[in-house]
């Protein structure tokens, strides 16, 4: 896998956006930005898309910026010229995957069919883009044909919005989805920027969909977990459901003293943890890597957060961990 298509992934989402005026370019760079996806694909689908890369590149250098709706190598070669670092098709062209591998330039291309997948893995490549995705079967479709296509991995593009975007996340063979639903083409032609800025910022929240998920009561010194655990449990008239280092009363986690937290902790589900840890500490939070869980695939699904919240240590969860 590319090291770009490894940042895509982390980001979860790409926005898919159509440049029809040269002036727009980097203030809309800049609202994905302020919203917290400093990632495009820019479409070859007008005239000034090159220029475009060039603008937004030059205004926000960090910024992961590729070329979309690329057709051929003359399109490819203006792409690479204008600052792209990655090449998006719609369909599987033979000649523009040949020029790009040709280059060591990242592509990928589109499938909606097993016999372009069957293209893709014979030009060795592992990831590819599924378009148009809800047309084309949506969901259903990807994992049907992943089954025989296992070195695959999907980005859905087409047909993706907040309502079903989780869902497609949660397939372990999906590192991303393409989406236009934050940066709609009214909104860019009336140049409201700001409101593009908060469609972004409302599509990583509903990405990361980081929830509470209970409370973690610390045991006094002098009682046992099992004994605080059974007054909270004879007091909600709620059954005790005892884990390996805890014991859970409906929301509430009794753990033994000395436990983490000064008052205790507060636990917080998220749809992947890994790519919440990617988004809070890219806004200046910072994780303890020493209380890490993994599951059998080594995904981390488990770890603490370094500083305390008002007396309280804080962990995020993966949402799918009983």
């Amino acid at each position: 896998m590319y090291p770009i298509v490894e940042k895509l992934a982390k980001y979860g989402i790409v926005p898919v956006i159509k440049i029809e005026r040269l002036e727009d370019a980097v203030p809309l760079a800049k609202a994905l930005c302020q919203g917290g996806l400093p990632v495009a694909e820019v479409t070859f689908r007008t005239d000034c898309a090159a220029e475009a890369i060039k603008a937004m590149k030059q205004a926000c250098p960090d910024m992961l910026i590729g070329a979309g709706t690329v057709l051929n190598s003359k399109q490819v070669d203006e792409a690479i010229e204008a600052g792209s670092e990655f090449i998006i098709s719609p369909g599987f062209n033979p000649n523009t995957v040949l020029y790009c591998l040709e280059k060591n330039y990242p592509i990928i291309p589109g499938t909606s069919c097993p016999s372009d997948m069957e293209k893709a893995i014979e030009f060795g490549l592992d990831v590819v883009k599924f378009f148009p995705a809800e047309a084309s079967g949506g969901l259903k479709s990807i994992k049907a044909m992943s089954a025989p296509y296992g070195q695959l991995k999907f980005m859905p593009t087409g047909g993706i919005n907040p309502d079903n975007l989780n869902s497609y996340l949660e397939f372990d063979k999906i590192i991303a989805c393409g989406g236009t639903w934050m940066v709609p083409d009214a909104l860019v032609k009336e140049k409201r920027f700001d409101e593009i800025a908060e469609l972004t910022q409302l599509a990583v929240l509903k990405m990361l969909d980081i929830q509470f998920h209970h409370v973690g009561i610390n045991s006094p010194k002098d009682q046992s977990s099992s004994q605080v655990a059974h007054r909270f449990s004879q007091f909600l008239g709620t059954p005790l459901d005892k884990k390996p280092a805890s014991i859970f009363v409906d929301r509430l986690e009794v753990m033994p003293a000395g436990s983490p937290g000064t008052n205790g902790h507060l636990g917080f589900s998220t749809a992947n943890v890994q790519r919440a840890i990617f988004f809070l500490e890219k806004a200046g939070y910072t994780f303890d890597y020493e209380t890490v869980r993994k599951n059998e695939k080594g995904q981390i699904t488990f770890i603490y957060l370094k500083e305390e919240i008002g007396g309280m240590a804080c962990h995020l969860i993966d949402k799918k961990v009983k």
